[in-house]
């Protein structure tokens, strides 16, 4: 793979830092793309006031934004406009003091020090590596194959959507981050191309239709208002692993929402477990649970994969509960009401930071 380093700030300290961590992706077997021209790997230095994207040449290109941050700024609130001015994967602040602030899009904040164990850049990298190499798995294939009979959904369409407005009542429903104040018309569009969004909303739910199928929460929907079948809720029928996609079955004449990124996630936990009748996931925790390790992007095949391997570690499969790490938990049960009786009584609402 290749990496190369943009250079928009005017932080010396910063692009010092950026060079120890060429050096360390070097050593991690990256080379250099000096015009920027094929990288898998960006480094944009920014300043954060001023941040400005890197234009990517491909969406499966991952961005790093790094800005220097302050001693005592509240660094999400910081650093997750950063995030989305410079249409980034994820955003690295740099404390001067030693140590590096992880954002993701998952509003996942979490502080990385050098250890002992290796520099500060060498830290950085092995954690950075394995989310710039992940598969999005976040691409719809829309076919308009829809039974007629469930064009206005059906029983489940109905429980997904009041289980969105009882996640509204438990508070479990982190408000989406403004990016209209942030952004212009010609960026959105490029943050929906480029991550798959309809906007920046936390949170999604699904419950099995049949053997194959699962009805699902669109991506950037308010899931407290999941109103229309084939546009806030959408019917997954398959997975075309050649070309990475799902595939929806919609109703004609209504211009569906791309569904979750977690669909993928989803689809690997119903294929291998017959018994799991509905999946919920939220910003939230729940103390001695399992978790991953590596904290993947949403839509990667990665998470998919890490998270449905959990699944099938627990003692009950069709009744558990895992951690994402720095980003919330999985819950599988026979029906959305029930998974919500279970885990209400449990819920944190602070997802640990490690």
């Amino acid at each position: 793979m290749k990496y190369a380093i943009v250079d928009n700030t005017s932080s010396a300290g910063l692009r010092a830092l950026a060079g120890e961590l060429g050096r360390a992706l070097e050593r991690d077997g990256f080379t250099f793309d000096e015009g920027a021209q094929d990288a898998d790997l960006v480094l944009n230095l920014v300043d954060p006031q001023t941040a400005r994207p890197y234009r990517r040449k491909a969406r499966g290109t991952f961005v790093a934004a790094l800005y220097e941050c302050g001693p005592d700024e509240d660094g999400l609130a910081v650093s997750y406009p950063v995030l989305v001015r410079a249409l980034a994967n994820v955003v690295l602040g740099y404390d001067a003091r030693g140590s590096v602030w992880f954002t993701t899009l998952e509003r996942g904040h979490y502080e990385v020090d050098a250890d002992g164990s290796g520099s500060l850049a060498e830290e950085v990298v092995a954690r950075l590596t394995p989310l710039a190499r992940a598969r999005l798995v976040i691409d719809n294939d829309f076919r308009t194959d829809l039974e007629p009979e469930l064009w206005h959904g059906d029983e489940i369409t109905e429980q997904i959507s009041e289980a969105g407005r009882r996640l509204d009542e438990l508070d479990l429903l982190p408000s989406p981050f403004p990016i209209d104040d942030l952004l212009s018309e010609r960026e959105l569009r490029h943050v929906r191309r480029l991550y798959g969004l309809g906007g920046l909303s936390y949170g999604n739910l699904s419950a099995r239709k049949d053997e194959q199928r699962f009805w699902m929460s669109a991506s950037g929907v308010d899931k407290s208002k999941l109103e229309l079948p084939g546009r806030d809720i959408l019917l997954v029928s398959g997975y075309d692993a050649e070309n990475a996609r799902m595939v929806l079955s919609v109703p004609p004449g209504v211009e569906p929402r791309r569904v979750s990124v977690d669909a993928i996630e989803h689809w690997m936990i119903y294929q291998r477990h017959p018994d799991v009748g509905a999946i919920l996931h939220v910003h939230a925790w729940m103390e001695d649970i399992a978790g991953t390790q590596i904290n993947y992007p949403c839509g990667t095949e990665e998470l998919a994969v890490a998270v449905s391997e959990l699944i099938d570690q627990a003692p009950e499969p069709a009744n558990a509960v895992v951690g994402l790490r720095n980003h919330g938990i999985t819950a599988t049960g026979s029906s959305l009401p029930e998974i919500l009786d279970r885990i209400e009584p449990r819920i944190i609402r602070q997802v640990p930071m490690t």
